[in-house]
């Protein structure tokens, strides 16, 4: 492994909020739309006590995105509450957003197609999505996305187009598909493009709803975050955020070479990083934070850690120690708390009570099987 490899940058957030709240938007309709579909679950919430003993912490607790609806990650609560609010303004009938039924029937026909960038997951749940209202999907890609994740997108009936660049290319090529029959389903906003990623964010809220369910008047005292653009971080800004106090401890996770949401912090304004965006943490490859979520993040986390592979590696492995075969994404956030608290100035600095309890949000299974059996010496086992 190369030094970058075993790379660690810690930002704090000067720019944290304290008196910051969200305004409330439409959690509560994205999650009668999730329970409405076929196949919804509350993903699990596992405990680690061995992972907890091993990193000095009271309780480790996993929310566990490895399968939504069928698919190995997060993104399709996002997905599939954009795009069923999407359609139904297109077609002029709004109250069918939380109606999948209706909303199929009304679509059917329509010859909407949806659009999207992705680097695998959030294109494989809008093709799904767009397949479950019976219209056609468009995801583009760069040309250097792993293969299993093209022909998994592929295999929901997707046409997938593959860009030269980085993320931010298919994102700018996504825009310029937007036409008439052709509707954009992004995870990241831009200058006169934010309601759709709005909705995303709010899709994203269910996790946190089940979370408070599942956790029963427990309290959490540190929360690791994936960073990609920004839209789980925004969600969980404005779970965590909604009522009065100092916790929990806001932590964003990022590559070390994709870390936009530290560079902004670091730099007061949202800025985008250039580089070899390369991290086995595939998803989280995004140059340039989301404009509409950056803000609620910069306002609510306290700190923002960007890893090197090495980490990476070390959290898929622990992972599988404890029966959890997943991906990159979840395995980074476990390396990555366990390299923000082996220094003891950052542990220090959290200014966390004895004995606490940290909860990681494990978005994805394994999307790349050959990174999990490099990882770990073996192939995969089936999610559970």
């Amino acid at each position: 492994m190369s030094g970058r490899d075993d790379a660690v940058d810690v930002a704090w957030n000067a720019a944290r909020e304290r008196s910051w709240r969200p305004r409330r938007g439409l959690e509560d309709q994205a999650r009668s739309l999730h329970q409405a579909l076929d196949g919804y679950a509350p993903s699990p919430l596992h405990t680690a006590p061995s992972l907890a003993a091993e990193l000095g912490l009271g309780a480790v607790l996993l929310k566990d995105e490895s399968s939504r609806f069928g698919l190995p990650a997060f993104k399709a609560l996002g997905a599939w509450w954009a795009t069923a609010w999407a359609v139904a303004e297109r077609l002029g009938e709004p109250a069918l957003a939380t109606e999948p039924e209706g909303l199929r029937e009304r679509a059917r026909g329509s010859g909407l197609t949806l659009v999207c960038a992705t680097e695998g997951n959030h294109g494989r749940a809008v093709a799904r999505a767009a397949r479950g209202l019976g219209l056609a999907a468009h995801v583009v890609m760069t040309e250097g996305s792993v293969a299993t994740r093209v022909a998994a997108i592929e295999a929901e009936g997707a046409l997938v187009e593959l860009v030269e660049g980085c993320y931010d290319a298919a994102v700018h090529r996504a825009a310029e598909l937007a036409d008439d029959r052709h509707l954009v389903i992004a995870d990241t906003s831009w200058p006169g493009y934010e309601e759709v990623p709005r909705r995303v964010v709010e899709g994203y809220a269910t996790i946190f709803a089940e979370l408070d369910e599942q956790l029963d008047g427990r309290s959490v005292d540190l929360v690791v975050v994936p960073i990609g653009v920004g839209s789980l971080a925004a969600a969980a800004a404005r779970h965590f955020r909604a009522t009065p106090g100092d916790r929990p401890r806001l932590v964003g996770l990022e590559p070390i070479d994709a870390a936009c949401a530290l560079a902004s912090a670091r730099a007061g304004k949202p800025v985008t990083v250039d580089g070899e965006l390369s991290s086995i943490m595939a998803g989280l490859n995004c140059p340039t934070p989301s404009q509409d979520a950056w803000p609620q993040v910069a306002a609510a986390f306290d700190v923002f850690c960007a890893i090197g592979d090495g980490h990476v590696l070390w959290g898929i492995r622990r992972l599988a120690a404890e029966g959890l075969d997943r991906g990159g994404c979840a395995g980074g956030v476990v390396g990555g708390l366990r390299a923000l608290l082996s220094d003891p100035a950052r542990r220090e600095a959290l200014d966390l009570p004895e004995d606490p309890t940290a909860l990681l949000i494990l978005t994805e299974g394994v999307t790349d099987p050959a990174v999990f059996a490099a990882a770990v010496g073996r192939e995969p086992a089936s999610p559970r």
